[in-house]
């Protein structure tokens, strides 16, 4: 994302369409009125809904003060896995208790990051990750929530550890980026799959292989934003406004008729978060 390039256009409106997975503070809103202003322009599109998602904890309390105060909005809430060293027993405590809001349709973003170790500073290591990952499955499982998965180049150890612990009725990996083979092992598990601006990317070929091989029950639209923002605006802020061009290079790419696509996500995004 850059600040040198303009915000995308308002794309041509595709309704209904529900954003499973955004930042909404990190795309700028902090209070009611800023969080309105985004949501109104995404309705003015067709998004009607959006799920917005915590990766620390000053983020997960405000994800579920947004989603009380607005009722387009609903939250995720969760220690992103490079974070995963801060869940200690005080922030263990208070996820439990934001995980518990009505208004929270996700225990997420959680999982595995192989690409931060060792760049980042203070990145979590993956012994940790791998800790932390089975703490939040636990807790999915506790309160009968889907479990949102962030994953980034540990394919592997992601599908062991959920073996291994025994996963939720409900798994969404978010952002999916792998190839047809994990797509296809995710299917057989009956998890789903959600696709972000990267999947409109044209050298993108394996995740673009990968997208044509989900079953419509199985797959899910996000922005994941102010990131990825889809083509031909990559770098570009984005926000829920956007998902619309990400919803027909996706079907375009799955030869379907992007209104019936929109249908088809919408439909999958209410029936697996119960909103």
């Amino acid at each position: 994302m850059s600040d040198k390039r303009p915000a995308p256009a308002l794309p041509e409106p595709l309704a209904p369409l529900v954003d499973a997975h955004t930042h909404l503070d990190a795309c700028g809103a902090t209070d009611a009125e800023s969080t309105a202003v985004i949501m109104d322009r995404a309705a003015s599109v067709g998004v009607g809904q959006v799920v917005t998602v915590a990766d620390d904890l000053a983020a997960a309390q405000w994800a579920v003060r947004a989603a009380n105060r607005d009722a387009r909005v609903y939250a995720a809430v969760a220690l992103h896995p490079t974070r995963a060293n801060a869940l200690d027993d005080v922030a263990k405590a208070e996820l439990e208790r934001l995980a518990a809001d009505r208004r929270v349709v996700a225990i997420g973003e959680t999982g595995l990051d192989y690409y931060w170790p060792g760049k980042l500073d203070g990145c979590a290591d993956i012994e940790t990750q791998i800790e932390g990952f089975r703490w939040h499955i636990d807790l999915a499982k506790r309160l009968d929530k889907p479990l949102m998965i962030h994953n980034r180049e540990a394919d592997h150890d992601l599908l062991t550890v959920l073996l291994d612990e025994g996963a939720p009725e409900t798994v969404i990996f978010h952002c999916f980026s792998s190839d047809t083979n994990m797509a296809l092992a995710c299917v057989a598990e009956g998890y789903i799959l959600s696709f972000s601006g990267t999947v409109s990317f044209k050298n993108a070929h394996e995740l673009r292989e990968a997208a044509k091989v989900v079953p419509d029950e199985q797959i899910l639209v996000e922005t994941d934003a102010p990131y990825l923002t889809p083509h031909p605006f990559r770098g570009a802020p984005n926000e829920p406004y956007c998902l619309p061009y990400t919803v027909r290079a996706l079907a375009e790419l799955r030869a379907q008729d992007a209104a019936e696509f929109a249908e088809i996500t919408t439909a999958n995004a209410r029936r697996i978060y119960g909103i």
